[in-house]
């Protein structure tokens, strides 16, 4: 058998992502705040970009053809394949092309203050050091104080040993301790706590009237008073049932997050990327482009190359390539445009019980579902509504709120999960607080809803909601 080396011609079909549809797949799942960015990076690294001053009014009595929002046209896919060739009519697509095309004239809600934007909020770690800085410290306290401070979690935790503070510091482990027992006196109070039992008993202890019986529980029986399991508290400690529950009462209103006030969960502002509004009986979809510059190409440089005398071969390349990133950019946010506004109008028709009545009326919806109507691939949908928002008369959602997965119903009729969701927390909501339903009391129910689910589906929506279990949500007093 002998071996050799030689070349032999073979045709092979393969698939290959043009930097053209890199950027278009790219523009597509940025969020609205993201595309503006990356539209004044561009704006600045790219010449022949400029934004038009120009409003719709204008620029469509310019080109002497008005645009229809509502055209009903098929949206293509950017392909990459062929497109940004040389004989693409470039000077025609920017005759015709307009970033507005999509804007809607509906005025939409009240924006937020330009206060919310520059005001700060402070800290946790912010409120410790103002009042480290008003102790009487030495500079060695202060040093160790700060970089305890400085590892202090946004739920006021200390995520370390006052060993590795002595070590990070170079001072003795005793000193850090002290240290440490100082600024647990500050407010608020229990921050600075290594765990929920120490959290608790600082906030025991600093109270005008002491509760030994709660010092005891927490220090000692913190698992059964989880459990509810009064019986066995009050037998190990001999007392009643009764004073375990008044105790009880007095833990409960403890704060096991003492940095929850300073913490990050506060109220963000969403700005929609579409407006959904029901006018005459009909949903018009109008995408919000507010503070999205309108692109156009530069003149000046456009004259460059229709000029062959009017620059150097070497600059007149390096227009020519500007040029060309230049029109890619402006057709991909447009093309995003188009993608967004025909995904939220298939949404709508697919969706539209939901709007009029509520979620209890939402329809099983997948991606394929919106593929098939609108013709465009499955991950092309995800994309769109990757961290999109819509405003709609029943509220602010995201895009990807309104796909649900089918649970077939005791008739055959199908639901979709987040309906079931919602009834969930409505039959939650009315139950008796002393006595809350088990997961296997709500499946019984919902089979009175026509809605036929395992036990097992009812605890993993539950935890999806955030609702505690029965045992943890009973209220004994």
């Amino acid at each position: 058998m002998v071996l050799e080396i030689k070349l032999v011609p073979k045709l092979t079909q393969q698939l290959v992502i043009t930097p053209q549809l890199q950027q278009a797949i790219k523009l597509l799942q940025l969020t609205r705040v993201e595309l503006v960015d990356l539209i004044q990076d561009e704006i600045k690294e790219n010449p022949l970009l400029e934004v038009s001053e120009l409003d719709e009014g204008d620029e469509a009595e310019k080109d002497g053809q008005p645009e229809d929002v509502g055209q009903k046209e098929k949206t293509p896919e950017v392909k990459g394949e062929g497109e940004g060739s040389d004989d693409f009519d470039w000077e025609s697509y920017l005759e015709n092309y307009s970033l507005a095309s999509y804007r809607g004239s509906l005025d939409t809600e009240e924006k937020p203050s330009f206060e919310s934007f520059i005001s700060k909020k402070t800290t946790l770690g912010d409120h410790l050091i103002w009042q480290l800085r008003l102790s009487d410290f030495t500079e060695e306290e202060d040093q160790i104080g700060r970089w305890i401070i400085g590892n202090i979690d946004e739920d006021g935790y200390l995520k370390a040993t006052t060993d590795e503070v002595a070590r990070e510091t170079g001072a003795d482990e005793g000193r850090a301790e002290e240290v440490l027992k100082r600024i647990q006196q500050f407010d608020p109070v229990g921050v600075g706590a290594r765990d929920l039992k120490e959290c608790l008993l600082l906030q025991l202890r600093d109270m005008e009237v002491r509760d030994p019986i709660a010092d005891q529980i927490v220090s000692h029986y913190l698992p059964h008073l989880k459990n509810r399991n009064f019986q066995h508290i009050g037998k190990k400690l001999g007392i009643s049932p009764e004073r375990v529950m008044k105790s009880m009462k007095l833990i409960s209103e403890l704060e096991p997050k003492p940095g929850r006030a300073f913490g990050a969960d506060e109220a963000r502002t969403i700005i929609p990327d579409v407006f959904v509004y029901k006018i005459e009986g009909d949903y018009v979809i109008a995408l919000n482009e507010d503070e999205v510059p309108r692109l156009k190409i530069n003149a000046l440089y456009r004259n460059v190359l229709s000029n062959p005398t009017s620059a150097q071969e070497g600059d007149r390349k390096y227009i020519q390539d500007k040029l060309k990133s230049a029109l890619w950019l402006i057709k991909s946010i447009y093309q995003r445009q188009k993608t967004i506004y025909k995904v939220t109008e298939s949404i709508v028709k697919f969706q539209q019980e939901f709007l009029d009545k509520g979620v209890n009326y939402m329809k099983p919806l997948v991606l394929r579902d919106v593929a098939d109507d609108i013709q465009m691939h499955e991950s092309t949908i995800s994309r769109a509504t990757n961290n999109k928002y819509v405003h709609t008369p029943q509220g602010i959602f995201g895009l990807k709120f309104f796909f649900n997965n089918s649970i077939s119903s005791i008739r055959g009729e199908d639901y979709a999960s987040e309906s079931v969701k919602h009834l969930i927390k409505e039959i939650i909501a009315r139950e008796n607080p002393r006595n809350p339903f088990s997961d296997e009391k709500i499946a019984k129910i919902l089979r009175g809803y026509n809605i036929n689910i395992a036990r097992r589906t009812v605890a993993k929506y539950r935890e999806a909601l955030r609702i505690l279990s029965s045992n943890e949500r009973r209220k004994l007093f």
